[in-house]
């Protein structure tokens, strides 16, 4: 089967929140030889290049209105020279690739959905095949927010050729990781499938996730299951308290439904330097407070949703580095079940978990939270996370063994603060 989905959430880079659509060859190699030092260890594995690698005048702070896109002869998207000067010659992304494969890495990129305007508008043929880009092209389909494409027509047997093509192109340059854009809201089934059977066609293993999730319906997830390897349940995140707060209610729906067989994904993390040439905001450390991050990255982890930090890592502070290493914390993303939120008091949550590390044998996890905003001294049943009077509770981000009082906790939280327990 040529479509993965892994038996734990993926963890990677993805060049979106720190260069939106304009980053280049230097600035992705930069990230990856940074987490092949630093992250890999801790299992952070996949190098994603994120919108517009096609496009030379790609700029900050929005899109081109008729932007004028690098196609081959078939209409198929290649990297744009001067951004990524390995791609000269018809190399397309393959010495990129072949690069970050040798760092021990996996290679991403980002896709949208259906066929360049611009090869439609030039009706360029369909590779392989005796139709033009303007006979499969549907031209009323269109992304709202970005002007490149028209979708496909996908009662026309051209239309899944195109897509054949294009997996094949991008799985000959040792592509690992699409992140397939314009799928999702609205909800575009023929589209997945036939992306999907792309996939499958093209022979080599690739993860597929899908976007934008805006307020996907729970009715999806049987076909979201069968057709990719993550999707996205939310629009775009942003290093905002309350981008963060409103995953609680999303992935209290969609984490119960997580797991090897697909992943919902609560978005990238906004985290270290990001802004730099961005959609949105300039060049900034993320704004969330310390407790924010700590707990946005809690959250993640406790509802095992994909981890794909969205920082230029060589220029974020060491707390950020920090934060996306803590080994026990990221096991609890790769090694627990049962991932469920327990208790909404106003503003305190509870989610708790099982472990399932052969390390950690009969041992729990319990994430509580606090979301006021405002310092908050607590006393938490122990009966509400899970615990026993003689259970062990270790704070996992400290490392810090904390004692209860008999039946109950005492816990002091700081604004839109949380903590992780292990029970054992």
């Amino acid at each position: 089967m040529s479509l993965v989905v892994r038996a734990t959430p993926p963890l990677g880079w993805n060049s979106w929140d720190c260069y939106g659509s304009t980053v280049t060859e230097e600035e992705v190699l930069a990230n990856a030889r940074f987490m092949a030092e630093r992250l890999l260890p801790s299992g952070w594995d996949t190098v994603v290049v994120d919108i517009c690698w096609y496009e030379p005048a790609a700029r900050a702070h929005g899109y081109n209105d008729d932007p004028d896109l690098v196609l081959d002869e078939y209409g198929q998207l290649l990297p744009a020279p001067n951004r990524f000067p390995s791609s000269v010659g018809g190399k397309g992304f393959a010495p990129l690739a072949a690069e970050i494969h040798g760092l021990g890495l996996r290679f991403g990129v980002h896709m949208m959905r259906g066929i360049p305007r611009q090869a439609v508008d030039r009706d360029l043929p369909v590779a392989g095949t005796p139709w033009t880009a303007r006979e499969i092209a549907d031209t009323s389909s269109v992304c709202p927010w970005n002007p490149n494409n028209y979708g496909l027509n996908h009662d026309h047997p051209g239309a899944q050729e195109y897509y054949d093509a294009q997996i094949r192109l991008l799985a000959s340059w040792g592509v690992d990781f699409i992140k397939g854009d314009d799928f999702l809201y609205p909800y575009q089934a023929r589209e997945i499938e036939a992306y999907a059977e792309a996939i499958e066609r093209a022979g080599r293993p690739i993860e597929l996730s899908l976007s934008p999730g805006r307020e996907l319906s729970m009715a999806n997830l049987p076909h979201l299951r069968e057709h990719s390897s993550m999707w996205r349940i939310s629009d775009d995140l942003w290093d905002r308290w309350e981008d963060v707060e409103a995953q609680f209610t999303r992935l209290a729906r969609w984490a119960p439904h997580s797991g090897p067989d697909g992943w919902a994904d609560a978005d990238m993390l906004p985290l270290g330097r990001i802004g730099i040439r961005a959609e949105r905001g300039d060049d900034r450390m993320c704004r969330l407070t310390p407790a924010e991050q700590q707990t946005m990255m809690t959250l993640w982890a406790i509802a095992r949703s994909p981890l794909m930090v969205g920082g230029d890592l060589p220029t974020s502070p060491p707390d950020t580095i920090d934060l996306l290493t803590n080994r026990d914390v990221l096991g609890v993303l790769s090694s627990s079940k049962d991932n469920r939120e327990v208790l909404r008091d106003g503003d305190l949550i509870v989610w708790t978990a099982t472990a399932t590390a052969p390390e950690h044998p009969g041992a729990r996890y319990a994430a509580v939270f606090w979301l006021g905003g405002k310092p908050k001294r607590l006393t938490v049943p122990l009966l509400s996370i899970g615990a026993t009077p003689t259970d062990r509770l270790t704070e996992l981000w400290t490392g810090k063994t904390l004692a209860p009082n008999h039946l109950d906790l005492a816990l002091e939280l700081e604004p839109h603060g949380s903590l992780m327990l292990r029970l054992s």
